[in-house]
């Protein structure tokens, strides 16, 4: 007898794009078997992190690194199914969020009516079971159909878009993300995000740079300890935001240097 939608793999392709990811990606890759494919795309890892998604059934491109959303858009292409779900490897797919999936799929014949599918996303904190009370961080397109909408090209931000006048819906459902494995490892990754945005970023006024400056740190707090409800997370909600907040005022400050570097050099030029 032929198994049901509800019960065998699901026409879908499971992407991560990834880089020295061993210690989080194994229960990330544990969490979709209900996919029937996942395909990761390594860009140098040195931990073993394509050998450990390989021994776990996942396809393995290697590649370069061109930036987050060409990245996931080839991810996108070279996807066998054109249901697609995407997934940072350090994104956890929770019980809930698969059973609603694979509710999806069952009620509609393995084609979901809209285009693409909300999820949210919730942080976790280093050594924490589930997210904060009342958690509320960022909800994206992560489910979606590849003819109907795509990863735009853009090397900072990754984002999927809908081909105009597709329908989008929501997934009640969330995914647990843990972002870092330790306080210090959050300065270290805002550190080397701040890097790569100052060097990819469009050039910025630098009038306008100075301007924001003094209230970057304050305002990104009360955005992020607030209205993202990190202040129900205690003493680790209050350091996540103070973080998080230094980083943002981290790339103003890199940005007026690298727009320095720049007059710097045009002036030795001139000479």
């Amino acid at each position: 007898m032929t198994e049901s939608i509800a019960e065998s793999a699901l026409p879908l392709s499971v992407t991560i794009i990834a880089r020295d990811e061993a210690a989080r990606l194994p229960r990330v890759l544990a969490a979709v078997g209900f996919a029937d494919e996942v395909l990761l795309l390594d860009s140098g890892s040195t931990d073993g992190t394509p050998e450990l998604a390989a021994a776990a059934g996942a396809r393995v491109i290697r590649t370069d690194w061109p930036g987050y959303g060409p990245q996931k858009a080839r991810a996108e292409r070279e996807a066998r199914h054109d249901w697609i779900l995407n997934l940072d490897a350090d994104e956890l797919v929770t019980p809930a969020l698969a059973v609603e999936i694979r509710a999806l799929f069952a009620r509609h014949a393995g084609a979901p009516p809209a285009a693409g599918y909300r999820v949210a996303i919730l942080n976790l904190y280093p050594g924490d079971r589930a997210p904060r009370p009342l958690a509320n961080d960022y909800r994206v397109v992560r489910l979606y159909d590849r003819r109907r909408a795509a990863y735009r090209p853009h090397p900072l931000f990754d984002r999927v878009e809908l081909n105009p006048g597709e329908p989008e819906a929501r997934l009640k459902a969330p995914i647990h993300h843990f972002p870092f494995l330790s306080w210090a490892a959050l300065v270290e990754k805002e550190n080397r995000y701040t890097s790569y945005v100052a060097e990819n970023a469009r050039s910025r006024s630098r009038a306008g740079l100075l301007l924001r400056l003094p209230f970057e740190t304050p305002l990104v707090f009360l955005k992020v300890w607030l209205l993202r409800r990190h202040i129900t997370g205690g003493w680790k909600g209050f350091a996540f935001a103070l973080v998080v907040a230094f980083g943002r005022a981290l790339r103003i400050i890199k940005l007026l240097e690298r727009g320095a570097a720049r007059s710097d050099r045009g002036l030795g030029e001139e000479k």
